[in-house]
């Protein structure tokens, strides 16, 4: 074989982080140990997997080929090395979930997972739709979570469950005791939103269609409970997933609006990149979440 794992992990490396000294760093290794083996690794095949662009390395696109046959190769390996020590894990995992997902499903979801396997590690990152897929394309984590709708080819994208979106207001506020709120109302009030990129965001806008230059959006924020906040002060009325409300209407912090001409149902989804290699951390999430499905 000419080529040694310890040169992939030094490609993965560099291509993650398009920077040498980066890779070094994660790697433990000297920069020069780190320009030594990739250099060796390209020689070997007389390939260019970089385009040498000022101090940064931009992965090409026979690098972006071959890229996830490399990651496969690593993941493969480690589970074998976990399986020669006599002690196999049930598969480390790194999920990218969105805010709802994140914040109101995803513990539950995390205890099932370690429940089945409770040698294993999980790391969450939360962030919007937009930000979870790139991460996934450019193999940052494992597996997503997302709200919104989101295409691209490299990307295998499956409907986990439904979901609901909800308008509300605080309880003074002078829709708060209204039925049957038409566009009019809706549209000469103030709106408290998500902000662009994110699901919610992108299922707001699509209810909304053909209205969203009438509308007056007075701020757009990331955070769920940061919305619910001002909403409760008062200063707007907003819109976000019905499982991020529960208990606030169950308080009567907040009220739900009826808004019987606007479709507020969504999907979430499930996100894999179409060449990550399906390591038995994936697989065991993936049967969690079938299992969890509403």
């Amino acid at each position: 074989m000419k080529y040694s794992l310890r040169q992939l992990q030094v490609f993965i490396a560099v291509a993650h982080h398009q920077n040498v000294s980066r890779a070094a760093e994660e790697l433990a290794m000297s920069q020069s140990a780190v320009s030594g083996a990739l250099k060796d690794l390209e020689r070997q095949f007389t390939i260019q997997l970089f385009d040498r662009v000022g101090k940064r390395l931009q992965i090409n696109e026979l690098g972006q080929r071959m890229r996830p046959r490399a990651e496969a190769l690593l993941a493969q390996a480690g589970e074998f090395e976990q399986a020669l020590q006599g002690h196999e894990r049930g598969g480390d995992l790194t999920v990218g979930a969105t805010l709802t997902i994140g914040n109101y499903l995803c513990v539950g979801l995390i205890e099932a997972f370690i429940a089945a396997a409770p040698e294993s590690r999980v790391r969450l990152e939360v962030a919007n739709t937009e930000r979870i897929a790139r991460k996934i394309l450019d193999f940052k984590i494992d597996i997503g979570m997302i709200e919104g709708e989101w295409q691209h080819p490299d990307l295998d994208i499956t409907p986990w469950q439904k979901d609901e979106l909800v308008c509300f207001c605080a309880p003074k506020h002078p829709l708060a005791n209204a039925t049957d709120l038409d566009i009019t109302a809706l549209l000469s009030s103030r709106w408290i939103l998500r902000e662009m990129g994110s699901g919610t965001r992108q299922s707001f806008d699509r209810a909304f269609h053909g209205h969203l230059q009438k509308l007056n959006v007075v701020l757009e924020l990331q955070h769920t409970e940061a919305i619910k906040r001002a909403v409760e002060a008062g200063i707007g009325i907003s819109c976000l997933s019905r499982i991020a409300l529960k208990d606030a209407f169950a308080r009567g912090d907040l009220v739900e609006l009826a808004t019987p001409q606007l479709d507020l149902t969504r999907h979430f989804y499930l996100v894999l990149h179409r060449q990550k290699y399906r390591s038995s951390g994936i697989s065991r999430w993936l049967e969690v979440c079938e299992s969890n499905r509403r």
